[in-house]
This record gives structure tokens, C-alpha cells and sequence, in this order.
């Protein structure tokens, strides 16, 4: 049996792919959260952070640049997540889902696929994001730096998930660990 035939033994036996987007405040843990779950088998991980900084370098100066890069990556990048999620390959995507215009684009991906999803949401308070910000800026490993004044101004867009958006949402505390798998409680900190 080739590796072709298995995978398409796996997907018609019921392992279908999975499409993982992540929402959760800048420095809540997003991307440490991505790198763990891209290990899985038949997964595919796609940072926005990095093709942002690979394809737009010194472009990013304002929440403007960010916008117009992002949504550029994001229309290249639709249709070969789908051709993924449909061949059976799941999908991680380190792009922050963080408002509600973000959420329709992961949903009509994993719509168009016809597969599985999960939205992963990471429920962390300012002071803690910011404590890890100032770390990860300190370490200087992070491809783009994020002042406070930042933080501020693009926490002020974010809206945490809801029910009634329609998908399967797991909820994270800020130890990383599981505090609802069905997304029962989901006020923000």
C-alpha cells in the first residue's frame, strides 16, 4: 500500500482533516499554541507572522500596514488552505482570529472544505499578556516588537468569540491548559 492509498484510506474512514484557527490577545500564547498543535500528523502549519515579515519586511509601521498585508496574505492563501483541508490535510493557522470579520474568513474555509474545525481560544488577562510581551520583545526573537501604546490600541478591536458564531470552540486558560472544551464559559478576563 502506498502512502497515497493510506491517506486516502484515512480520510474516507472517518479521519478527516481539521482546519485550527487561534484568537486570543497579543502575547496570550497563540503561537506556542500553533507550534504544539502543527506536530500532529498530516498537519500543516501557516504563520502569519512569518510570511508577513518575510513578504513585507520594514512594511509594518502602523495597524494600517498590518491590515493591507494581512489581507493580501490572506486572498493568496484561501484557496490553497482549502485545497489542504479538502486532500485531507489538516490545517494550523497562527493568524489571529480575534474579531468577528476574522472568524467569517475561517469559517467559510472550513465551510468550503467541508471539514472539521476547531477555534482555539486562549482567554488571558491584559496584565499577563503583557508581562509575556515585554519578555518576548526583551528576547528579541519575535519578528516584529510591540509596545504597550500597540498592544493597547490593537487590543481595542479584539472581541472574544462567541456561541452563536457557529463554531467549536475551546477554551484556554492562561496556563495553556483546557478550562472548557465545549466553550460553556467564555467571558473574557
Amino acid at each position: 500500500m502506498t502512502s497515497e492509498s493510506t491517506l486516502a484510506d484515512e480520510v474516507e474512514l472517518g479521519n478527516p482533516a481539521v482546519l485550527h484557527m487561534v484568537c486570543g490577545k497579543i502575547a496570550a500564547g497563540k503561537s506556542t499554541l500553533t507550534a504544539r498543535l502543527g506536530n500532529a500528523e498530516r498537519t500543516v502549519l501557516i504563520s502569519e507572522d512569518v510570511w508577513i515579515a518575510r513578504l513585507y519586511p520594514d512594511e509594518i509601521h502602523t495597524l494600517a500596514d498590518y491590515v493591507r498585508c494581512a489581507s493580501r496574505i490572506k486572498t493568496v492563501l484561501t484557496g490553497h488552505i482549502q485545497a489542504l483541508l479538502s486532500a485531507g490535510v489538516s490545517v494550523v493557522l497562527d493568524f489571529p482570529f480575534n474579531t468577528t470579520d476574522t472568524r467569517a474568513w475561517g469559517h467559510a474555509l472550513f465551510r468550503a472544505a467541508g471539514c472539521e474545525h476547531q477555534l482555539h481560544y486562549l482567554d488571558v488577562s491584559d496584565e499577563i499578556c503583557k508581562a509575556r510581551l515585554r519578555a518576548r520583545n526583551a528576547s528579541g526573537e519575535h519578528p516584529f516588537q510591540t509596545s504597550d501604546a500597540q498592544y493597547e490600541l490593537i487590543t481595542r478591536y479584539f472581541v472574544p468569540p462567541a456561541l452563536n458564531e457557529g463554531f467549536d470552540i475551546v477554551v484556554y486558560d492562561e496556563t495553556g491548559n483546557v478550562r472548557c472544551p465545549g466553550a460553556h464559559d467564555l467571558q473574557p478576563k
